[in-house]
């Protein structure tokens, strides 16, 4: 099985969005760069930058998300963000109306039942676990075997958290920490 990394950008304050659900200028360091992550040409980031997250990028097999999250990114038009091949979308709720069924997304009630499809379908790479929430209640449940941030120079204030509602102390390994342009990225294996 591969590792389970919860990952996202956020503020000093430990924001992934504002409370408009908005990133603000959480994702302006993967657009102030010279060198592309993607073949999109719009990715473009520092090298220090690149050879961290395009490496990382690399690795990842599934990402796992809640339903808020497919939802206000109108599930990244059925295809996963990233190149990445498959997503499992945590929901009580069934795939949209008119949603393509050969689309890469798995719909799956609770967390456990989304970590056990996402590993079936990642084998030895990475599972990737979209902060928030659902990456809170990972956390708190002991599958989370490390965490990455993307640290980005602004203080939100409020918004939607990290960690999500997470209100129990987990220890961190000390930090493997890079610096891009407008970002410091953070990485830290979680004690088990």
């Amino acid at each position: 099985m591969g590792k389970v990394v919860m990952y996202a950008s956020v503020s000093v304050d430990g924001f992934v969005a504002d409370e408009k659900d908005q990133p603000g200028p959480l994702f302006d360091w993967l657009t102030s760069g010279d060198v592309p992550l993607d073949e999109s040409g719009v990715v473009k980031v520092s090298q220090v930058s690149h050879d961290y997250t395009r490496a990382y990028w690399d690795q990842i097999g599934v990402t796992i998300a809640g339903r808020h999250v497919f939802d206000i990114t109108d599930g990244w038009d059925g295809s996963p963000p990233a190149g990445i091949d498959h997503v499992i979308v945590v929901t009580h709720r069934p795939a949209p109306d008119g949603w393509d069924p050969e689309a890469p997304f798995h719909f799956v009630d609770g967390i456990e039942a989304a970590m056990a499809k996402a590993q079936e379908l990642a084998g030895d790479r990475v599972v990737e676990v979209a902060a928030g929430d659902v990456g809170g209640q990972m956390l708190a449940a002991g599958l989370v075997d490390e965490v990455r941030m993307d640290v980005v120079p602004v203080v939100f204030g409020s918004g939607k958290r990290y960690f999500g509602s997470v209100n129990a102390q987990h220890l961190l390994e000390d930090p493997e920490v890079l610096q891009g342009d407008r970002v410091l990225h953070l990485r830290y294996q979680v004690r088990h």
